[in-house]
C-alpha cells in the first residue's frame, strides 16, 4: 500500500523523519548506555542525561505517530508545524545544556590525564569509590572530562543533537 502522493515534499518529509528517528535512537541508546553504567555502580547519574533520554524519547514516539498519521494521509499540516516547533525548542535545550560544558573540551588530550580509563563503567566505578558508594551524585561537567571516550560519545551526542535543529 503505497503512502500519500505529496510529490518532492512528501519525499523529503519521510526521509527527514527517517534521519531524525536514527539521530533519536542513537542518542537513546549511548545516553543509556551513560545511565545503566551509572546505575549499575550505585551513583545517580547527572540530570543532563536523564533529561536528555526524556526528550529524546519522546522525540522518537512523536516521529513514529506523525509519520503513521502522514502515511495514512490524515497528519494535519498546521498542528504539525506547531508540534515540530515546540520539539525543536526542547532539543535545542537539550543540545545548549549538554554542550555547555562540552564546548570547551579537548577530547584529544583527555586520555593523557586521566590514565586512559576506557569505559563509562570504569570511570563510574572509580568515581563511585570517590563519592562514598551510597548515593553518590555524579557532577555533568567532571564526569564528561574524565575519559576520553565518554568525552567523544558525549560530543557526539551533542552534535547527533544539533543536527536535529
Amino acid at each position: 500500500m503505497p503512502g500519500p502522493n505529496y510529490g518532492a515534499l512528501g519525499a523529503t518529509f519521510t526521509m527527514v523523519r527517517g534521519l531524525q528517528a536514527i539521530s533519536l535512537i542513537s542518542i537513546i541508546g549511548m545516553t543509556a548506555n551513560f545511565i545503566s553504567e551509572m546505575v549499575s555502580s550505585s551513583i545517580a547519574p547527572p540530570n543532563v542525561l536523564v533529561g536528555t533520554l526524556s526528550v529524546t524519547c519522546i522525540a522518537v514516539m512523536y516521529c513514529a505517530i506523525t509519520w503513521i498519521l502522514y502515511f495514512d494521509g490524515i497528519l494535519p499540516f498546521l498542528l504539525n508545524t506547531a508540534m515540530d516547533t515546540l520539539l525543536l525548542l526542547a532539543v535545542v535545550i537539550v543540545a545548549v545544556t549538554v554542550g555547555k560544558p562540552l564546548s570547551y573540551l579537548n577530547c584529544q588530550v583527555i586520555g593523557e590525564a586521566s590514565g586512559n580509563v576506557s569505559s563509562a563503567y570504569a570511570f563510574a566505578d572509580t568515581l563511585g569509590n570517590n563519592l562514598n558508594k551510597v548515593g553518590g551524585k555524579v557532577d555533568y561537567a567532571n564526569w564528561i572530562g574524565a575519559t576520553k571516550v565518554t568525552c567523544f560519545e558525549m560530543k557526539s551526542i551533542w552534535g547527533l543533537s544539533i543536527a536535529l535543529w
